[in-house]
């Protein structure tokens, strides 16, 4: 095959992924905004209280880009904006995906392959360390929800939020450890190059990775508890943040694809948020705002950029 016809079929090819995600992003956009009460909504609190909430979405898309910045870089040379752009194509991906798994591999799609075995080992750790996170912050909610609203179940995930973290917590900073099963067990060895992989990073670089994961999943909870108060949803502060850093967690453990679990949000947040006001609309709101600031616009974006991508070499 000449250069001319794979820089052809590259365009074609490239141009097809990006107008598929944005017509399936455009239409679960329209579907989704068909169900709000427009004329409820316009009823609200201070500007500024959105500003905030919109201005930290660069902040918190930045820190992630530079995070993958960090990992990705360790495979292969690596400017920030093409981590950056690596990022919003990951979005747009995992927006078709279950659960989002899809965010690491469309990363790899904009990045060159020659280093793919590198740039799945650094995946590895990168979505680790993201799970922790989760997981972490999941605690804190589950905790206290149980404090305020104790009941058995509630009880029951707590406990099981807390094993996880702990195995979670030990696979990420003591991968090594697995080495030696994972080489006696036939059927894991091929997963033997990624161990080795991880082990290249040193705790102090496995501790700023998980650092930026932390920071980026405070924004993203402060966001959503923003535009909760901006909606004019009733909620202390310290009460608000932990019950929106639990929404996340219980949106992130329940299956779904993103570009369709709006309603699964929308149930999530009146479950929790109804302990303290029966503002449904500015709940729901709040809801759609959060979803859109920090999915869909960086999906748009990915979309465009997926134009550019190269997948014949």
């Amino acid at each position: 095959m000449n250069k001319t016809t794979k820089i052809w079929l590259n365009y074609v090819i490239g141009g097809c992924i990006s107008l598929l995600l944005l017509w399936g992003i455009w239409l679960q956009v329209q579907k989704q905004l068909s169900k709000v009460d427009w004329d409820a909504i316009w009823v609200t609190g201070p500007m500024y209280l959105l500003i905030i909430a919109i201005v930290l979405m660069p902040l918190n898309l930045l820190l992630e880009a530079k995070k993958w910045h960090l990992l990705a870089g360790s495979a292969q040379p690596l400017t920030y904006r093409q981590a950056l752009s690596s990022y919003f194509a990951g979005i747009a991906v995992s927006l078709v995906t279950p659960n989002r798994i899809g965010e690491y591999p469309g990363r790899l799609l904009y990045l060159k392959r020659k280093n793919t075995i590198r740039l799945v080992g650094v995946s590895i750790l990168g979505a680790l360390a993201q799970m922790l996170t989760l997981f972490i912050y999941g605690l804190a909610g589950l905790i206290y929800y149980n404090l305020y609203f104790p009941g058995t179940f509630s009880t029951i995930v707590l406990v099981a939020c807390a094993v996880v973290l702990v195995v979670v917590f030990i696979i990420y900073w003591r991968f090594e450890t697995w080495m030696p099963i994972i080489e006696r067990i036939k059927w894991l060895k091929k997963y033997n190059v990624y161990a080795k992989l991880l082990k290249s990073f040193t705790p102090g670089q496995q501790l700023t990775i998980l650092s930026i994961s932390l920071l980026r999943y405070g924004i993203y909870t402060a966001q959503y508890l923003f535009l909760l108060w901006w909606m004019n949803v009733d909620v202390p502060a310290f009460g608000g943040y932990m019950m929106s850093s639990l929404f996340f967690w219980v949106i992130a453990v329940i299956p779904s694809i993103a570009l369709v679990e709006l309603g699964e949000r929308g149930q999530v947040g009146l479950y929790l948020f109804h302990h303290f006001s029966d503002n449904t609309v500015g709940i729901l709101a709040a809801t759609v705002g959060i979803w859109a600031i920090n999915l869909i616009l960086p999906a748009v974006v990915g979309s465009i950029l997926l134009f550019r991508m190269r997948l014949l070499r």
